[in-house]
């Protein structure tokens, strides 16, 4: 053990004394801080919506509760080894500039991956030194687009639900975010769709302003797993259009798309390129969230903009995971639309996931609704509603009651799908939540046995559980 010598008296003093003294010397100065200082240097008010965070809930109640957790969107078992076998030749290779900075807006490699790949499937050329960004996840690459493009006063539309970073990026930047909600045309069918959540003509229609400055869209979309179809993008296009306003596309479940369904991008619609930003991620195409790498594409004019926030907050993404990711997309694109491809086949591994997961859920009393795209999907769960005794939980709407109580009782965790809802229309969400299926064959198994084991008891149980 180090040791340290207390110079009056010689004392013998371990790290972890004079750590733990330090930490309780600390706790002790902030706990009597003069409240001058932390009213001074309290948060700013532009980033207060940012303050509460789900995931962070989240994870932590599933980590206490130890439950079975279906909430977060992430696999649990590995991607295909010749993906993470890129990262590894490039780790090990002797190439010294692999372990220094590279191209601030995307290793010239990567960047040229990504045009050969978009410039197919948008038949147009991009240009990969001007019209794409290479950001740390997706996540900066919204953050970037949003900072780049809003000053206060402008109005951004988001559409419900949406995912939950959407509302405090626009808030950071000085906007003000208008919501419309996607609504259930078929609220009382059998068997729900994603596809049966439809916008509002009209209602889109009347949030067009000439303050309005963006419009966000996210297909497939997260976590209702609609997406969205020709009609619905051109609507949202010709609006554009009619009021110059910019298209930020959230696309980064593009591979993740289930037959006969298929991804069409907005960017590809007759003038919409020139107003369009798309977004992408390597963690969701390659199924390796832990890489933090994603892109954003579009016309020169916008790409630039964001790259005067990258520089300034980022500057440059890790050389290592870009040159692996570039490898990983020319060996995709060298079998794209073959057997071989992991962009084709990635779906067709998470349909019967999807739905097992489905059946399951419907053969233990819940509804869920059969997305067309991605790895999530919602349930309505009220059906257990007057059965449960949620008085143990104190939060204000009963998705989040119900979640929490689930996770403590039954030991399997999704995610409050009012989550997704801005305040004023959350009321609208409170009766699903959402689970992840993108799961080993063994852990959906779980899930089943667990929802089996707790629907059994509430069907014995003669008294509010």
């Amino acid at each position: 053990m180090v040791i340290l010598y207390s110079a009056p008296s010689r004392r013998v003093l371990s790290y972890r004394t004079i750590s733990n003294y330090i930490f309780k010397n600390r706790l002790s100065t902030s706990v009597n801080m003069n409240p001058d200082i932390k009213e001074k240097f309290k948060l700013p008010s532009r980033h207060e919506a940012g303050v509460y965070n789900v995931w962070i809930e989240f994870t932590q109640l599933a980590a206490t509760t130890k439950c079975l957790n279906l909430g977060q969107g992430f696999p649990d078992y590995d991607p295909p080894s010749k993906f993470s076998n890129f990262l590894a030749e490039v780790a090990t290779e002797k190439n010294s500039y692999f372990n220094q900075y590279t191209r601030g807006f995307g290793h010239v490699r990567l960047v040229k991956a990504l045009s050969n790949l978009y410039s197919t499937l948008l038949n147009r050329k991009i240009d990969p030194m001007n019209e794409i960004l290479v950001t740390v996840g997706a996540y900066e690459a919204l953050y970037c687009v949003i900072q780049s493009n809003i000053e206060i006063g402008d109005e951004a539309i988001i559409i419900e639900p949406f995912y939950d970073c959407y509302e405090p990026m626009i808030r950071t930047a000085g906007g003000t975010p208008r919501f419309i909600p996607l609504r259930n045309t078929k609220p009382n069918a059998k068997v729900s769709h994603s596809s049966d959540w439809k916008l509002d003509p009209e209602e889109l229609a009347s949030l067009f302003n000439a303050k309005t400055k963006l419009i966000i869209i996210n297909t497939p979309h997260n976590p209702l797993g609609k997406v969205f179809d020709y009609e619905e993008l051109n609507m949202i296009a010709d609006l554009a259009k009619k009021h110059n306003v910019l298209v930020i596309s959230d696309e980064v479940y593009e591979w993740l798309v289930y037959e006969p369904t298929k991804h069409i991008r907005i960017a590809s619609l007759p003038g919409m390129w020139e107003r369009t930003i798309t977004i992408g991620s390597a963690g969701k195409t390659f199924s390796m969230t832990g890489w933090k790498l994603g892109w954003a594409y579009g016309p020169d004019y916008l790409i630039k903009n964001a790259c005067v926030v990258h520089q300034t907050a980022i500057y440059t993404c890790a050389t290592t995971v870009q040159e692996a990711v570039a490898r990983g997309f020319e060996h995709e694109i060298s079998v794209l639309n073959t057997s071989d491809s992991y962009f084709q086949n990635m779906s067709k591994e998470l349909k019967p996931k999807m739905l097992y997961l489905s059946n399951v859920l419907q053969e233990n009393g819940f509804t869920p609704v059969i997305p067309d795209g991605g790895y999530f999907m919602i349930s309505n769960w009220t059906k257990f509603e007057n059965k449960l005794d949620l008085s143990s939980e104190t939060d204000k709407y009963k998705d989040f009651r119900f979640v929490k109580w689930f996770s403590k009782n039954a030991k399997l965790q999704g995610i409050p799908f009012s989550a997704f809802y801005s305040e004023k229309h959350k009321f609208m969400a409170e009766d699903y939540l959402r689970f992840c299926f993108f799961k080993r064959d063994e852990t959906l198994k779980k899930a089943e046995n667990i929802l089996s084991s707790w629907t059994k008891n509430i069907s014995e149980s003669k008294s509010k559980i």
